[in-house]
């Protein structure tokens, strides 16, 4: 068969061509830029066009595209022009993973699905299980977001976005937490969002592993048949943690008794948790035999791509990546980075979507109360429109007003940027770029920037 994926250098897109690639599959897209993605995809044998035209669309294949492509997207016309049979990209995975015959492992909620599905994939392929997996981030063990092999598992992260969670058919289901979020879509709230995850489980016989800790995900699981796990009352328990610089280790307990111990070198408390959920999701899938027979490799595990992913160094200043974009996240971050101790972090925060950063102000001019340091750069649209009132300039103003941190507005794309932030730092500094947009360049750039600056 043969598809043309519209935006092939999104991680999720990119995921989805690499895993119809390996099933005998030809494989085209295009995108506006290219990136690490596209290029790992030429070199497997995609052919990728830089920007979308019309003509890049094969007359005879199917056409891949997401919620982000606008209706008027030449490609996405040409396509219906010629008559085309057109996925959207949640279809794709849909079909794939609920028609894979293997067992479905889907990993959801509003923080930790990347780093959890990416894990469960991790030590299941490192154990020799040579699971079939589609994971929303790059795993750098893995040197890959995807593949397709001949194991008994499917892995897959499984998207709340844009509603299209309830598509999904796993045979397990685990529920790292639930907040608003992603507003532009769900504008009733957190109502519209517990809705959605209700059709979701609703709609499928998966045994459900759920965060007992989280508020939201409490109600929904009120007299549904679920397993939890938590740091509290819960069927899978982390006790007697330990943080350490370098590693965390903590007890794993099942209603009581104890199953393991483990190490990770993830930090931060938000990875306890999603460690404990890929722990019990093992042991749910294949017994605790399984989860004690993984165990040991949740130490190899350094992380996914763009969470805080280390990407530069010079100097003496350290740079790191996340995609943090929601005020939970960058607490997450901010609080991990609280390991560095004795160092000055500057968070150089990208605010994604205007919807998101009008919506959510106030929490994300709380969420920054462990940075030494605030700037604040030009908000990435996504394609949005801009709304009134709602800048970086005020942004930046108003958090140090909050929180009586240094904050400030930088302008211009991220090689502007670098160039104007390489000046003001010091050695010491951990830098740390946060947002879903394009400053996962700006490490990238920094080190350019220290190159032509002669430093």
């Amino acid at each position: 068969m043969k598809y043309h994926f519209i935006a092939i250098g999104g991680i999720g897109m990119s995921g989805l061509a690499e895993y119809l690639l390996e099933q005998g599959c030809e494989v085209s897209g295009s995108d506006i830029c290219g990136s690490k993605y596209t290029h790992k995809l030429e070199k497997s044998g995609v052919k990728v066009f830089i920007g979308h035209k019309a003509e890049n669309v094969p007359g005879d294949c199917t056409v891949v595209a997401s919620t982000a492509i606008r209706e008027d997207n030449p490609e996405l016309l040409r396509a219906e022009e010629l008559g085309l049979k057109i996925l959207h990209r949640s279809d794709l995975l849909a079909q794939i993973a609920n028609n894979s015959g293997k067992f479905f492992l889907g990993y959801c909620g509003m923080h930790g699905k990347t780093t959890t599905s990416g894990l469960a994939s991790y030590v299941l392929a490192k154990a020799g299980y040579e699971p079939s997996y589609v994971v929303g981030g790059f795993v750098p063990e893995l040197n890959s977001n995807a593949q397709c092999a001949n194991g008994g598992y499917f892995v897959a992260e499984l998207d709340e976005s844009d509603g299209t969670l309830v598509k999904y058919k796993p045979n397990l289901a685990v529920i790292n937490n639930i907040e608003p979020d992603h507003l532009d879509f769900f504008t009733g709230g957190l109502e519209d969002i517990l809705k959605n995850f209700s059709r979701f489980l609703d709609g499928s016989d998966a045994v459900v592993i759920a965060n007992n800790d989280c508020e939201n995900t409490r109600t929904l699981i009120q007299r549904r048949k679920t397993v939890t796990f938590g740091l509290n009352d819960a069927d899978y328990t982390a006790k007697n943690i330990e943080y350490n610089a370098d590693f965390t280790t903590f007890d794993v307990y099942y209603k009581g008794e104890f199953l393991a111990d483990l190490k990770i070198i993830l930090k931060g408390e938000y990875n306890v948790y999603n460690a404990l959920a890929v722990f019990a999701s093992l042991c749910e899938a294949g017994g605790p035999v399984l989860g004690k027979a993984l165990g040991c490799y949740f130490a190899e595990f350094t992380g996914m791509g763009r969470r805080f992913e280390k990407v530069a160094e010079f100097g003496g200043i350290v740079v790191y990546d996340d995609y943090a974009h929601h005020p939970t996240e960058i607490k997450a971050a901010l609080s991990a980075a609280k390991s560095f101790k004795d160092r000055n972090v500057v968070a150089v925060f990208q605010p994604h979507r205007y919807t998101r950063f009008q919506k959510l102000w106030n929490e994300f001019a709380d969420s920054f109360g462990n940075a030494g340091r605030v700037v604040v750069t030009d908000i990435y649209s996504a394609s949005e429109e801009p709304v009134e009132g709602v800048s970086s300039e005020k942004f930046a103003v108003e958090l140090s007003k909050r929180l009586n941190v240094q904050a400030e507005h930088m302008s211009g794309d991220m090689r502007e940027l670098a160039r104007k932030l390489l000046p003001t730092l010091k050695s010491g500094d951990i830098v740390i770029g946060m947002g879903a947009g394009t400053i996962t360049c700006l490490g990238r750039e920094l080190q350019e920037a220290v190159v032509a600056s002669g430093i």
